[in-house]
Order: structure tokens, then sequence, then C-alpha cells
């Protein structure tokens, strides 16, 4: 930006030095803070895991040592037959991707059952399609209704859109309670957002409850579904039967390309035409779509991908049960409760030890002794059991 001398002058807000450079002082720094969003003042930067990198560079340990299960990403790596996918089209990293991905929605259609005129995907995740969907629907002081504790992004989402999160307490043991919700529902609401299973605490949403929120609203309903590959149940089938709903799925959990960055939803064909109006072009790049693709066909991988996690479940859960509270999950993790101790102590101890988990405090709502653990191998299981057991 080129600013004239006389224009600096006039506002009082800058100095010309010598050589005709302007420096600036703070009111004028002000000026420019002042053009941000009023909306996006409020919001707390999402808190990610905690890398590899960071912990072994903060403690002195040896990266190859340290076991990562504070982020829910796949113990078993990504699909092999999406590694020699990707690696086959690295040569055409020069060509733009197909705009609408296209032969990435075949695939989630044939994976799914739906017709492709009722798929769209994001290159960034779920966290694409929550933002797609949000510059689709939010409206300024328009709200979104967010069970807590859950995932932090949906009340990131709404704040980054002028929208206004409104916030409904879940039960003791994180269930949904329906009338809660729907007491909170007014004219301005534009969506409502239940996760199954949720993030963090792993339980699922009946369809039972989400049957009742939906033909009670005039909103829409988004149920995120990162982890429902990992459940016994899921709620797609209903998209079938209303036109509020969408389904967000991600291939970040069981499909093993959490570094791809690939998200998408099933829809009412309704929503999948207005979404194609909004969704950045050529979102999906050329390795992810040959990455997504070839996972969704390599169903050996996916196969031992949720057994392991079934099993390790069980093996963490049974392990931590004589130590703290462990609530039943459906998801590729579990969340545990270490009161009296803080989960800021817990984890921090953890963390000497070269094994990272989630604090769970900076979840809405989650309190300050929750901790979640994804389910990883069954070396790493047995070493996070050993390591609480010394610990706790």
């Amino acid at each position: 930006m080129r600013f004239e001398k006389r224009h600096l002058a006039l506002c009082g807000l800058g100095v010309w030095s010598q050589d005709h450079t302007p420096s600036f002082d703070k009111t004028f720094l002000k000026f420019f803070e002042g053009l941000v969003r009023p909306s996006v003042k409020n919001i707390k930067e999402y808190v990610p895991g905690k890398s590899i990198e960071e912990i072994a560079q903060k403690y002195g340990l040896d990266p190859a040592k340290i076991i990562k299960l504070g982020s829910n990403e796949n113990p078993l790596g990504p699909s092999p037959l999406a590694v020699s996918a990707i690696k086959e089209k690295a040569g055409k990293i020069h060509l733009y991707p197909s705009s609408d991905a296209l032969e990435l929605r075949k695939a989630i259609s044939a994976y799914t059952g739906y017709p492709v005129d009722n798929i769209v995907v994001s290159g960034n995740g779920m966290d694409g399609i929550l933002d797609t969907m949000m510059r689709l629907f939010m409206t300024p002081e328009a709200e979104t209704i967010i069970p807590v504790p859950t995932f932090s992004y949906y009340e990131i989402a709404t704040l980054a859109n002028g929208g206004k999160p409104v916030f409904a307490e879940r039960a003791p043991d994180f269930a949904i309670e329906p009338n809660r919700i729907l007491d909170k529902v007014n004219d301005s609401t534009k969506m409502i957002f239940l996760c199954s299973p949720n993030n963090p605490s792993g339980n699922t949403v009946s369809e039972k409850d989400v049957r009742k929120i939906l033909e009670s609203v005039n909103s829409i309903v988004f149920v995120d579904e990162a982890y429902a590959d990992f459940s016994g149940h899921d709620l797609m089938g209903l998209v079938r039967k209303y036109d509020n709903l969408i389904i967000g799925r991600t291939f970040s959990k069981a499909f093993g390309l959490a570094g791809m960055r690939m998200g998408y939803a099933v829809v009412p064909q309704w929503i999948a035409r207005e979404y194609m109006k909004v969704m950045t072009p050529f979102s999906v790049d050329v390795l992810s779509l040959a990455g997504g693709i070839a996972a969704l066909n390599d169903k050996e991988h996916l196969k031992k991908s949720l057994e392991t996690v079934k099993k390790g479940r069980i093996q963490l859960s049974n392990g931590l049960v004589p130590l703290c509270k462990v609530y039943p999950s459906e998801a590729n993790f579990i969340l545990i409760d270490v009161s009296p101790h803080t989960a800021a102590e817990v984890s921090e101890s953890l963390l000497k030890k070269g094994i990272i988990v989630r604090d769970c405090t900076s979840f809405r709502g989650a309190g300050e002794s929750l901790i979640r653990i994804t389910v990883g191998t069954g070396d790493q299981n047995e070493k996070v059991i050993e390591a609480m057991s010394a610990i706790l």
C-alpha cells in the first residue's frame, strides 16, 4: 500500500523520514486493526494437539520414541494404496485439479450409497466443510446452537462469519438433551451442531433425539460424523428424509489421511447446489484427489484400522478403569477423568515420559480434569497404561 506525504500529514499518524519512507506510530496501527471485523476479536485461537517435534524439543526427547496420542490420528498410518496413488500423481501437480472434485465425489458415492448430487467436498477437512456451510447460511447476528463440551471449531466458525454461538449444556454423561437445545431455538437460529460420536466424550447421539430436533426446528442441523466409522451406527440415512440435515465426514481418522485435509458431506440436493456456488474453486488438490479415491477403495486397510481401534479401546479402558473414571466411547479415543488431579498436571507428567495426550481444559464446559487419549497400537496402549499407573 502506498501513502502520500500529505495523507500522513493530514491524518497526523505518520512521520515522513528523509528517505521518504513513512514510519507509522501506534495510532496508525490501531487504524488498521480497526478494519478487522469485531466478531473476530472475540475468537479464541483454536488449540490443536501438541506435535512430536514440539515435545521433543521442549523435553529433550528422541522424536522416534515419542507416542502421539493427542490428535486422534490413525495409528496404522495411511492406506498403502493411497500412498502409491499419490506418488503416481506427483508429476501432475503443475495442473489444476477438477474444480468440482467429481472423481472423488463419485468414489464417495460408491462408498456411501448416495448419489453424486448429494455429495459435497472440501480440501481442508471437516473444517473446510464447516467454513463453507457457514459462508452459505450465516448472516450477521444469526445464531448457532452448540451442545458443550464439543469440538471447538463450531464456535470459531460461527464467530468468524459474524454469528453468535449459543451453548447448551450436556448431561453429566455428555448426552445431549433435546429439550435443552430446543429451548435455545429462536427466530435467529440458523444452525444446530451435533457431534456423533462427540469429541471429546466419544458418545453418540440417538436417531430418536436427532429426529426430534429436525422435526421441531426451521434451522439446519449439522451432524458431525468425523468418528462415525468407528461406531456401531450412523445417521446418514436420515438425509433421504429431512431437507434440513447435513452429515459431515472426514478422511482424517479411519482413512489415515489427516495430513491431506479432506472432508465431505452428504446433504440434500438443494444444499449441494447452493454449496457449489460458494465453495473455494479447486479446493481439493491433485494429490488429495488421488489419495482419497485410493483410500476409499482400500477395504483391507480400513478393516484393519477399525479392528485396531475396537481392540485398543477395550485394552485402554480395561487398563485405566482401576486408576480413574473412563467414559464409554464409540470413537477412536477414550475420555478419562483424573480428578482429584488436574488434566494439566497429568498431561504434563505424560509428556515428560514422551506420551502426548489431549488435555481437555481448552474445551468449553469440560472442566479441569478431563483427558482425551487416542487409541494407539497394542504396544502404545500398554505404555500409556504403565505410565498412568505410575502417575496415578
